[in-house]
């Protein structure tokens, strides 16, 4: 029987031509509904699992913005990081023009355009984080430096307290 060959996302291909190691989490994804689903279907604790916002600012420039989870971005902490007044959150039908993902598959790493972005600071307490794969069923597990060096980001305070 031959070996199944596992289909790489972008950011797969991006993180091995980076020689940045992963872990590649799969599971069955019928329909999105968020990343606390994902996290109890794969039982990984909430505070590992981040999620991939993207807004668009005054400037129209998007951002990108890794947060975990279980937490809320803070629109106004979000905007000082990236040096606008305010940002908003695109549109879901707007997701797959903007980043070339869909929604529930969207990560930071190999998005259509090389956007701002920012990676929340509590993430660098963390051994390791889960992001989307960049697909549904897809999550990759790498350390947090990893994953701001792929995805040429910055840590900044960007959640909700």
């Amino acid at each position: 029987m031959a070996k199944q060959k596992e289909v790489k996302t972008n950011a797969m291909r991006i993180l091995d031509s980076l020689k940045i190691p992963y872990v590649h989490h799969t599971y069955e994804c019928q329909e999105f509904v968020d990343g606390i689903q994902i996290a109890d279907m794969l039982g990984l604790p909430y505070e590992k699992v981040y999620k991939t916002l993207v807004t668009v600012g005054n400037s129209k420039n998007y951002y990108v913005f890794v947060l975990p989870i279980a937490e809320e971005l803070d629109m106004k902490a979000a905007a000082r990081s990236v040096g606008e007044k305010s940002v908003e959150m695109i549109h879901v039908k707007d997701i797959n023009s903007i980043t070339g993902y869909i929604r529930g598959g969207c990560t930071a790493i190999g998005m259509k355009k090389q956007y701002v972005t920012r990676i929340d600071v509590g993430a660098q307490k963390l051994e390791k984080i889960i992001v989307s794969g960049g697909r549904l069923g897809s999550q990759l597990e790498l350390t947090p430096a990893d994953l701001c060096t792929a995805a040429h980001a910055e840590f900044a305070d960007i959640i909700r307290h």
